[in-house]
């Protein structure tokens, strides 16, 4: 499990941060925790909490013609949630679920908002890690409408080896939009 500490290494990949601002957001954060296969947030629900991964791993999915499929992945050290429900204070479209048994540092978004206006640096590393969420999005989509199955697996096995051992497989399969018997022939052919 990472310590809230280890955040500020972190954030300062993505930005330069001073160690006061830091300390100050920690003080405005809760603890919170979900049991394995617990639902943090369900459609139609509003993220009220921006979630900061401690520990386990989490998925946010949604349903279409009776299909559930994956959107995204969160693990330590991530931030976890359905973004756009936080950022425009909507109701949900897909549901949050926890992997395995998960803990995690909970900011409320009018805690997150006032600490973004009184430290600059925050929104400036705020900014830079939507920046760098709009980027893997758009290499996502491309690998989803351009890669064949055995290039999307391979992508994603380059990317991120450790979510093969993380995360069931079939979790994975239909995040990469592939089907469960052609996941595992790819897996199985791989050296990982």
């Amino acid at each position: 499990m990472l310590s809230p500490e280890s955040y500020l290494v972190f954030f300062r990949s993505f930005s330069t941060l001073d160690e006061a601002s830091f300390r100050a957001f920690l003080s405005k954060c809760k603890g919170k925790t979900a049991a394995k296969n617990e639902i943090i947030l369900s459609e139609g629900d509003v993220q009220r909490d921006m979630l900061l991964v401690l520990k386990g791993v989490q998925m946010s999915y949604c349903y279409h013609n009776d299909r559930q499929h994956i959107i995204a992945f969160s693990y330590p050290p991530s931030p976890s949630g359905v973004p756009e429900s936080f950022i425009e204070r909507t109701a949900s479209r897909f549901c949050l679920q926890a992997i395995s048994d998960s803990e995690f540092l909970s900011i409320s978004y009018d805690d997150f908002e006032a600490h973004i206006r009184d430290f600059p640096d925050f929104e400036r590393l705020y900014r830079k890690m939507t920046e760098a969420v709009l980027c893997g999005t758009i290499q996502r989509c491309i690998e989803l409408q351009a890669f064949s199955i055995k290039e999307r697996f391979s992508a994603f096995a380059k990317r991120s080896p450790h979510l093969l051992q993380l995360i069931p497989h079939k979790y994975l399969a239909s995040y990469l939009n592939i089907s469960a018997s052609n996941f595992s022939r790819l897996y199985n052919s791989k050296k990982i």
